[in-house]
């Protein structure tokens, strides 16, 4: 039952929508990137206590998404569908964000491992529920491919500059601005600053950004038949599977590119501001003229040239004995990053597009947020193979590093990843990608309104 209906309005700026991608982006890479480093290498957390958390954490994910976007979609205020649930996940992420680095004194053990899971945990759900909500606006508020590749291509300009801040900036804050090399006092200011700055950005999109309201049916399919509907349509899986070979290779860089310039380069942690930061301004750059190529060739076409540079850069980067010689192997990566970066989500709306027209109703929410299970797919497989460093190579902490932590992260880096985008190329080119947009005229029967199933062809 509705209790109210959010006012129409005209078109959204994109900038307006898009710079909710800067506040979301800051807390959850910076937990992904600086966890290694602060719980396992400086707190003395066992790397194996790190890959089980990261898998429970993929596992809640993988529940909890759909489940809220669910129920987003079938929210019915007077504010609209999506903001009560944007304004509580970002009060909910930046506070947890601090939390998660503001650990008591001398706490170890069991204390360290409990205090480590429920802070991230909370910043999963938190995280889950700002973006599936964020996520389902973009096929929304733009349903055509045009305006959504530039709306798109803006936010994840934004999300450039929130890795700037979130990845390149915090060695520099944490270990030589605020603290120290050995010392966690610097992650402590840190996660306050960006907390504030997160919850700021985060609010000014909630608040100023309402969804069509007529995207909200007066009568909204049930959740075990829009799940179904979605379980069984291929393209579901195809390109999920295909978004987790583009992320789960960036997580294992994420996560072990601070320890591998320590062990790997043997320089200071410091150092990784260079390699992570010429990555993010080659990615930066390069949007431009990956969104010219979507809108000449189309979404899928850059999609899989994309995923050829991705695979291809981490063989140069696997070779890299020096920091200059790193900095050009991740930038060849850097180079199939953004082109996913500015087409992967196009192929995403393709597939949501697609089930509009067949079944005639809006779930963006539901549907976006079950492609979330293949993203966070990314912190239970990167967890593994960080936990198989300990069994591989002898790595389990900072303290108990092993015979050889150098080539213990090298592989973490570069072989695990170009693996998995070896995979993503080859489901690029197998899929076969819908077309985009929604055609007004097409009114499905009152049965498909409801989620029956009509497999697609």
């Amino acid at each position: 039952m509705r209790t109210g209906r959010a006012r129409a309005q005209g078109p959204v700026p994109a900038w307006r929508y898009s710079v909710g991608m800067l506040g979301l982006a800051i807390p959850i890479n910076t937990i992904r990137v600086s966890t290694l480093l602060f719980y396992v290498d400086l707190l003395g957390l066992d790397v194996r206590a790190y890959g089980a958390v990261m898998v429970v954490y993929a596992v809640l994910d993988a529940v909890d998404s759909p489940v809220l976007g669910h129920l987003s979609d079938g929210t019915r205020t007077r504010w609209g569908r999506r903001r009560p649930w944007l304004v509580v996940g970002a009060v909910v992420l930046t506070a947890g964000l601090v939390g998660f680095f503001w650990t008591p004194p001398a706490l170890d053990g069991a204390g360290l491992v409990l205090w480590f899971t429920f802070f991230a945990l909370l910043c999963e759900a938190a995280d889950s529920t700002y973006a599936a909500n964020y996520h389902a606006l973009l096929p929304e508020l733009f349903p055509e491919e045009h305006p959504r590749a530039g709306a798109n291509s803006l936010r994840q300009v934004f999300q450039l500059v929130a890795f700037a801040v979130a990845l390149a900036a915090t060695p520099v804050l944490t270990t030589s601005v605020f603290g120290s090399e050995d010392s966690t006092e610097g992650f402590r200011t840190t996660a306050l600053l960006y907390a504030a700055l997160a919850l700021v950005v985060l609010l000014f999109m909630a608040l100023n950004v309402r969804e069509d309201p007529d995207h909200a049916p007066e009568e909204q399919a049930p959740f075990l038949a829009s799940a179904a509907v979605i379980l069984r349509n291929p393209h579901f899986w195809l390109v999920g599977l295909a978004t987790a070979c583009y992320l789960v290779p960036l997580a294992f860089v994420l996560a072990g590119i601070q320890l591998y310039v320590k062990y790997t380069l043997g320089l200071p942690v410091a150092s990784s501001l260079w390699l992570l930061g010429s990555s993010i301004v080659i990615a930066a750059l390069l949007l431009p003229p990956w969104t010219a190529l979507v809108r000449r060739r189309g979404a899928p076409f850059a999609w899989r040239l994309a995923f050829a540079f991705l695979a291809g850069g981490f063989v140069p980067f696997f070779l890299a004995d020096s920091l200059p010689a790193a900095v050009a192997g991740l930038g060849v990566v850097a180079v199939g990053w953004s082109g996913l970066l500015a087409t992967n989500d196009l192929i995403q709306a393709r597939v949501v597009d697609d089930d509009v027209r067949r079944h005639g109703q809006h779930r963006e929410g539901l549907y976006l947020a079950a492609f979330g299970f293949f993203s966070r797919l990314t912190g239970a497989t990167a967890g593994l193979g960080l936990g198989s460093l300990g069994v591989l190579f002898g790595y389990y902490s900072g303290a108990d590093p092993g015979p050889d932590p150098g080539l213990a992260f090298r592989v973490a880096v570069s072989v695990y990843p170009f693996a998995i985008a070896v995979l993503g190329v080859v489901l690029s080119l197998v899929i076969r990608v819908p077309e985009a947009g929604v055609d007004p005229a097409a009114e499905p029967s009152p049965e498909t309104r409801l989620g029956v199933v009509r497999p697609p062809t």
